[in-house]
């Protein structure tokens, strides 16, 4: 078996039996062309078949020199599940990278932003600000309150479609990671920003047919990518004179965090960020010791003593 087929195979796997996105499928198959120009540079007669857990370990300390530990542990994480799919299709029988451990990694505090950060971004953006007809700035605004409100990840605010919308009932359905769907609340205030937002802003644009559904647009009628989101971000921020490096993610932490601050439940918390395990959104937890604090002494039996 060539190092190719496995890897168009593997990627269809991830596809269809997995439900990944194309960009997690890109980044799975991006860390295994790692491996594949290393043994074409080494000049070894080495196939997905045979590879052994030597001829891993010489790679994985060949990356070593090049990427920081994170990225270390993401390729040796993506290369065990690569090698797992061959023993599920019973083309070899052991994992070489079985035996592997990955780099012990620090847990790392995401970034967040004070409600004052959110508000003075919101303020900054220009609300008369057109391209081609089209209020930009207008959408942009609508798009940043709903990221923050509704914690979003940046590909499941671009994909966020008009039949998501269902303010009846108080909800929107995003569709997450693997293609899992949630639904998450929200409130009045942003519902009628998106309201307001469809009516004068989304239905001045000449829409593409295969975009009629989608939500948030540019101005030539196809939906945002997430490029061009962390591009709006990284313009506000540098507009208000914000010294953080912020992304579309900075707000989802935000969100998380704001309502944790407020004393909001960690397990509803879990289910709105669409977390699988409650111990990523616990992460949460230690970004704000003087809410730990203010809860102890509220709480504790023996607060008085």
């Amino acid at each position: 078996m060539k190092w190719e087929h496995a890897l168009a195979d593997f990627k269809t796997y991830l596809h269809i039996e997995r439900g990944l996105s194309q960009h997690s499928i890109d980044n799975y198959a991006y860390d295994i062309q790692k491996l594949i120009f290393f043994l074409e540079n080494s000049e070894k007669d080495i196939t997905p078949i045979n590879i052994n857990h030597h001829t891993i370990t010489d790679f994985i300390y060949h990356i070593s020199k090049e990427v920081k530990p994170r990225s270390q542990a993401r390729i040796i994480s993506g290369l065990r599940s690569f090698f797992n799919y061959l023993i599920f299709e019973n083309y070899r029988k052991g994992n070489p990278v079985e035996q592997i451990e990955a780099p012990r990694l620090g847990r790392k505090l995401p970034d967040t932003l004070s409600t004052k950060d959110i508000d003075n971004l919101i303020a900054a953006i220009d609300l008369t600000r057109e391209f081609n007809g089209v209020r930009i700035g207008e959408r942009d605004k609508v798009m940043i309150e709903t990221l923050y409100s509704c914690g979003l990840r940046v590909s499941e605010l671009t994909g966020l479609k008009l039949s998501d919308l269902f303010f009846e009932e108080g909800f929107i359905k995003v569709t997450g990671k693997g293609n899992k769907q949630r639904f998450i609340p929200i409130n009045q205030g942003s519902q009628k920003m998106i309201e307001r937002y469809i009516t004068e802003v989304r239905s001045q644009i000449n829409i593409k047919p295969e975009f009629k559904d989608t939500l948030f647009l540019n101005n030539r009628g196809s939906a945002l990518t997430r490029a061009m989101v962390f591009t709006i971000i990284k313009n506000l921020a540098k507009d208000i004179n914000l010294n953080k490096t912020i992304s579309p993610h900075t707000f989802r932490h935000s969100f998380a965090t704001h309502l944790l601050e407020n004393g909001a439940d960690l397990r509803a918390i879990q289910l709105m960020l669409g977390h699988e395990s409650i111990t990523t959104t616990e992460i949460y937890m230690h970004l704000d010791r003087s809410h730990l604090k203010e809860v102890l002494t509220k709480f504790h039996p023996r607060r008085a003593l």
